[in-house]
């Protein structure tokens, strides 16, 4: 039998309009043919839960035995918290949302089937079952220690580029006290009097160079997610401590001014490695002799440090893309510093703003952190 291309298009046509017919039949999961959603139950590469206001598994997706190698039989019942990290406990019960329809996003610690724990963002929504009326909370994890692993592999390399860049500030700094230490031994040796004097002034010195080769270990060290209450002049104090050095090298004077002194929730080491990426970044921004002010007040409910430079600025043609990873103005910049920046604060759930300065030359970088409930 012959077709006209007459009858070929109708019959197209006719096939089109059914098979459109039949996909707006499927416009929800729900709707779909059982075994195409036990494929996507099964297969998929998120895991979805619901769990019940006391935090026992309801329901769990086959797709656990694919991500962490559960069945769902093994945990229905069962407590979530017996496969959170312990130290992620209290953490993870504040972020729960207590509103219906309320929901929010964080990362967490999760024991696999053999036993190491693995990083999954969580998004997570507290909501009605309407027909039992009972609220459940319901989520949706997803295997992220590709992109972790990815993330800490950048920030070990940050923070090596700025331990080597800091290395000749800080190799000037301890000669200094070197060279006392030398000469006093030279005149100990002697039999020379006053050896209180000496031994007292000797003291000082090593202590000095205890304190910056201490800060430049902490800086080398792996970061951790040890999340304390922690005094602001304190952290400041430390990281003011191991890039003076690198300042005098170019006659800038690092100043203080706090007008509160305000307890941080926060992971000491996260921060201060954000506090010394934005001072570093002003030291190489100037190229004269200046000031570089670190002010910190408070407002409501945050706390707010500025890093106030002399140098020239940056451009407002670039200004949107200085947080972009590897993007850099620098001959010698990795272009991760204030990505990792943002990441850190991001996770402490504060943020980074940056302003030109509108009394004189230089940029403002300023940290944004919540403060502790009271």
């Amino acid at each position: 039998m012959m077709f006209s291309s007459e009858n070929l298009n109708h019959l197209n046509s006719e096939h089109s309009e059914q098979q459109s017919n039949n996909v707006a039949k499927f416009t929800y999961l729900s709707t779909l043919p059982e075994h195409f959603s036990a494929w996507v139950d099964q297969h998929g590469f998120d895991v979805i839960s619901v769990v019940d206001l006391e935090g026992h598994f309801v329901y769990i997706s086959k797709s656990i035995s694919q991500v962490l190698g559960y069945s769902p039989e093994e945990l229905i019942g069962d407590l979530v918290f017996n496969y959170v990290s312990p130290s992620e406990h209290e953490e993870i019960r504040s972020k729960l949302p207590l509103k219906q329809e309320a929901s929010n996003r964080f990362y967490a610690s999760i024991r696999n089937h053999a036993g190491k724990y693995v990083w999954m963002e969580v998004i997570i929504a507290r909501l009605l079952d309407k027909e039992k009326h009972v609220d459940l909370y319901v989520s949706v994890l997803r295997d992220i220690t590709d992109k972790k692993e990815a993330e800490e592999m950048m920030i070990r390399s940050e923070k090596m580029s700025v331990s080597g860049q800091l290395a000749a500030g800080i190799a000037h700094e301890i000669r200094n006290p070197l060279t006392s230490l030398k000469g006093f031994v030279k005149l100990l040796q002697t039999g020379h009097e006053r050896k209180e004097d000496y031994f007292k002034i000797m003291i000082e010195e090593i202590e000095k160079i205890e304190n910056i080769t201490s800060e430049l270990l902490f800086v080398a060290k792996p970061m951790t997610d040890d999340r304390n209450e922690v005094r602001l002049s304190d952290m400041i104090a430390d990281v003011s401590t191991l890039l003076q050095p690198q300042a005098n090298l170019k006659r800038i004077d690092l100043q203080v001014e706090m007008i509160e002194d305000p307890l941080l929730y926060c992971d000491k080491s996260q921060l201060k490695q954000v506090f010394i990426n934005l001072i570093k970044n002003a030291i190489e921004a100037m190229d004269q002799a200046g000031v570089i002010r670190i002010k910190a007040h408070t407002n409501a409910d945050k706390c707010h440090i500025d890093f106030v430079d002399e140098g020239p600025g940056i451009p407002l043609s670039i200004m949107h893309k200085v947080k972009e990873p590897f993007f850099t103005t620098k001959k010698e910049g990795t272009g991760l510093g204030l990505m990792i920046c943002n990441q850190i604060l991001e996770h402490h759930h504060g943020s980074l703003s940056i302003f030109q300065n509108t009394e004189k030359s230089g940029t403002t970088f300023r940290v944004s952190l919540p403060l502790p409930l009271q």
